[in-house]
């Protein structure tokens, strides 16, 4: 049976949408949080009846939408005690202002000043207004009082000019959401991750390869985020869009290129989480035209870089995750990886079982260390790597004590 569970299940959100032209986006986002298993209440401001109606916010909420401070001369204490989280999006430079200075003249800006839980606002405005020094003041005293800002992005804005101002994507919202409701205990930890494919070349246009599609390896980096962590992620070929918040990316194609570009990152690494599939060998010889199809094929090949095993022999090497993807139950052999590689955590899934593996967004898996055994039921990745993140929580304590014992002797 699926592991269903998602960050903001039950979760209740207190959306505020202001009279900006990325209202219309709000429709989606509501149900994007829905589906996400949240419940959003809606306040809007009368600018914003302008640019979307309340019916179709309230037939996405399934709840009313409030605007006025005397429609229900309570809902200023009562929308925001009942909230987990309060979001504005959009948050035009008017209301951030508002925020700011401690101006309530509207239901969503006395709902504000009631509000005791984290606040996430997402601007959106011109790219004038938004450079303008005195909105990032207003901007940096909310930050400093610890609202937390998603985007805005850059792109073509509503007036057909180019700049910075455009509110998030929907999807970078709920993530940040996301972040605000996960523990932080990778605050400030330097983390690698590895994902997808690598490929091999046998000539310029062919080349051996495997059915990973990185979705484990992003789905980690993101919980990585979520949970405080400066993350670099490492991918080989992936059609999936980048984490937002990453400290670094790097786009590789090769086994070599992917050992190369992660120990190349390896100073003051806390973690690395090698969820890569890299392939396991490679053609001695990379012909430099295409080979013509004549005849039978015979290609020579080499072991390409054993990066998990290269990584277990560093001195001071950093709390080391790999992954054994096999075909069938064979935990005997992740086990033995686990000693041969000198890993601290080898996360096993058998990618023949249904639902598990390759290219679909649940894993079954089990994680192996050396005197633990978890085995979980199927779950969605995202599921799966919060999972593997409280393994490797664990396991970072012992990791850094076992540090500090080293760097004694």
């Amino acid at each position: 049976m699926k592991n269903k569970k998602k960050v903001l299940k039950n979760k209740k959100i207190l959306l505020g949408v202001a009279g900006g032209v990325a209202a219309y986006k709000s429709v989606d986002l509501v149900r994007r949080l829905k589906d996400e298993g949240a419940s959003v209440n809606v306040i809007m401001t009368d600018a914003a009846k302008n640019f979307v109606t309340p019916l179709s916010l309230e037939i996405a909420s399934e709840n009313r939408v409030c605007s006025g401070v005397f429609d229900d001369p309570m809902s200023h204490i009562n929308l925001p005690r009942e909230a987990d989280i309060m979001l504005i999006a959009p948050a035009t430079a008017n209301i951030i202002g508002k925020f700011a200075n401690g101006i309530a003249d509207d239901l969503l800006s006395t709902c504000f000043l009631s509000f005791k839980g984290k606040v996430v606002v997402a601007p959106s405005m011109n790219w004038r207004m938004y450079d303008n020094p005195i909105f990032q003041e207003n901007l940096r005293r909310l930050t400093a009082h610890g609202v937390i800002q998603s985007g805005p992005d850059k792109g073509t804005l509503a007036c057909g000019e180019e700049g910075i101002g455009r509110m998030a994507d929907v999807s970078e919202i709920i993530e940040t959401i996301k972040s605000a409701f996960s523990k932080k205990d990778f605050f400030k930890k330097k983390v690698i991750v590895t994902a997808g494919p690598t490929r091999e070349y046998l000539d310029p246009v062919r080349f051996l390869s495997n059915r990973s599609s990185g979705k484990m390896g992003y789905a980690v980096a993101r919980a990585c985020i979520r949970r405080g962590a400066e993350v670099i992620l490492i991918s080989g070929p992936s059609c999936l869009e980048q984490p937002h918040g990453l400290k670094s990316f790097f786009r590789v194609e090769t086994a070599q290129e992917m050992r190369d570009a992660m120990f190349k990152c390896l100073t003051e690494t806390d973690v690395v989480i090698m969820a890569a599939a890299p392939a396991d060998f490679s053609p001695e010889k990379k012909e430099k035209a295409k080979i013509e199809k004549s005849g039978k094929l015979s290609v020579n090949f080499k072991n390409t870089p054993d990066i998990l095993s290269e990584a277990g022999k560093l001195k001071k090497k950093p709390l080391l995750v790999g992954f054994a993807a096999e075909t069938g139950g064979r935990l005997d052999r992740a086990k033995k990886k686990l000693i041969q590689k000198n890993a601290d955590i080898i996360v096993f899934n058998n990618v023949t079982a249904v639902g598990s593996g390759f290219d679909v967004d649940t894993n079954e898996i089990t994680i192996i260390r050396k005197n633990k055994e978890l085995s979980l039921p199927l779950m969605t990745k995202a599921a799966a790597a919060e999972a593997i993140l409280d393994a490797v929580s664990d396991g970072m304590k012992k990791h850094a004590k076992s540090r500090r014992v080293e760097s004694q002797d």
